[in-house]
């Protein structure tokens, strides 16, 4: 009897187990559980402007940066929950000890040994319309130059600037 039980109680369990999946915008990064019937529904009218503030990073240097990969999975679980691609705007503003994330292949295997984990991440980004912002200001300090830089990483004057840019853009900051 208690096996029948053990097995019934394990089969409503696993009725309810899902997984999180990627996608539709970028694949294989950002994975998203589904919510269904959420009492608080997704207003589906509406563009929805964000703006992620990157300042931290792993300190292994071969591991992905979630922060970034937030973006990705801001993006997907918008998209799966019926919000049109061209209504999601997204920028990220990396500063800090997150300025090496954006730097390209060879500049950062010669530093840290290994290719950059974060730039295919990267890539997938702004080609869905992301827009990649470095600090300037960290440039300067973490002796990253703009030469240095992922394609598509556009430079600023600071993350500061940025961020007040952005915002007064409509962009809410969102900082994890």
């Amino acid at each position: 009897m208690n096996f029948l039980l053990f097995f019934m109680g394990l089969s409503v369990i696993t009725s309810y187990a899902q997984e999180k999946t990627t996608g539709p915008i970028i694949e294989n990064y950002g994975a998203v559980w589904a919510v269904e019937n959420a009492d608080y529904k997704v207003d589906k009218t509406l563009a929805l402007k964000v703006v992620f503030d990157i300042m931290g990073s792993p300190e292994d240097t071969s591991a992905l940066n979630r922060s970034i990969e937030t973006a990705a999975r801001f993006l997907n679980m918008h998209a799966q929950a019926g919000v049109s691609k061209e209504d999601l705007k997204v920028a990220l503003v990396v500063h800090n000890t997150a300025s090496k994330d954006v730097m390209d292949n060879p500049f950062y295997e010669k530093k840290y040994g290994t290719k950059n984990p974060n730039k295919e991440l990267l890539a997938a980004l702004m080609d869905n319309q992301v827009q990649i912002i470095f600090c300037g200001q960290s440039s300067n300090s973490r002796n990253i130059p703009k030469e240095q830089l992922i394609d598509g990483v556009q430079l600023s004057l600071s993350a500061m600037t940025a961020l007040i840019q952005l915002q007064d853009q409509g962009y809410r900051l969102v900082k994890f």
